[in-house]
């Protein structure tokens, strides 16, 4: 799991460095677990603490990790996980960006703690959806807006007190969702309020995210072969984001009711083509004087069709 950095924890020269030339940015944040001691990792964080005089020397993306190399708690948290993000993606768009498990850098204690942690899914609006290795708070100008937390027994109590204070005090994470996706009543959301998170009601069986205009729902269904109570997004009036094979699978189910409906429709024409060939065709047997039951069987008519043509005729 993921982690967060403040600029006062980062010493700098007189006149101070902007933040591109004393912060790393998050191409100088490693994409793989970072082959160094730990020795190694202090004397590198000691050099940016005690030089100050110098042009510090930041971790390189070999020595800042945005992978611990540690697997998801179960393959359910996973999935989770995954549809939360795969279904926001489609309706954020460019508007902002969502990701999941990955690292949030916010503080160098961090760094010096080895202290790797980060959300399983965070959501930032107003910002761009290209891809990043982690979240770098001082490259990025702003915290995560909405964070969610997939508990587990291993990891109920840190996300319920240490990284409920962390996303309160520190990273200031406007709106905060914990869920057990073994356990869907332990469920609750919280707003930050004069810089204190309050405990949201539920409102229509969701908790509504007034930073996403959205709201959290719990869905029984199958997901990835898997039959469960999910937590999913929803409209405020209700309707399900859809993932994109979802989203997929309704246009050809939709596709395929028009076809059909056009192929009632020829089929309707082809039986009124038929129809009115056979009253042709009988009106010229009965102009030539042919019985009733040989016109019945050579045209198809009912002897109540034949009879009111007859009538008609005369």
């Amino acid at each position: 799991m993921p982690a967060l950095l403040e600029k006062t924890d980062i010493p700098q020269r007189e006149p101070p460095f902007g933040p591109k030339k004393t912060l790393p940015s998050t191409y100088n944040l490693p994409g793989e677990y970072p082959k160094v001691t730990q020795s190694k990792m202090r004397q590198r964080i000691g050099f940016i603490e005690q030089n100050s005089t110098q042009v510090p020397l930041l971790p390189t993306q070999n020595d800042l990790p945005c992978d611990d190399g540690v697997p998801m708690e179960t393959e359910r948290h996973k999935k989770q996980m995954d549809l939360l993000v795969y279904s926001l993606e489609p309706w954020l768009g460019e508007r902002g960006y969502v990701g999941g498990n990955m690292f949030v850098y916010f503080s160098l204690k961090q760094l010096k703690n080895q202290d790797f942690k980060g959300p399983d899914v965070f959501v930032t609006v107003g910002v761009s959806n290209e891809e990043r290795k982690s979240w770098v708070v001082w490259e990025e100008g702003k915290s995560p807006d909405v964070v969610i937390e997939l508990l587990s027994e291993s990891t109920a109590n840190e996300d319920k007190s240490r990284k409920k204070q962390i996303y309160q005090n520190q990273l200031k994470v406007a709106e905060y969702f914990w869920f057990d996706p073994f356990n869907p009543s332990d469920w609750k959301g919280f707003r930050l309020n004069g810089g204190v998170y309050e405990e949201l009601p539920l409102k229509n069986e969701g908790f509504t995210s007034q930073q996403l205009g959205l709201t959290l729902v719990l869905w029984r269904g199958s997901y990835k072969n898997v039959e469960a109570v999910w937590l999913r997004w929803a409209t405020i009036k209700g309707n399900l984001l859809l993932l994109p094979e979802e989203i997929e699978a309704q246009r050809a189910q939709a596709e395929a009711q028009r076809a059909h409906a056009a192929e009632q429709r020829a089929e309707v024409a082809y039986e009124k083509g038929e129809q009115n060939q056979a009253i042709e065709t009988a009106c010229k047997m009965l102009a030539d004087g042919l019985d009733s039951t040989t016109i019945m069987k050579y045209t198809g008519l009912s002897p109540n069709d034949l009879a009111a043509l007859s009538k008609n005729n005369q």
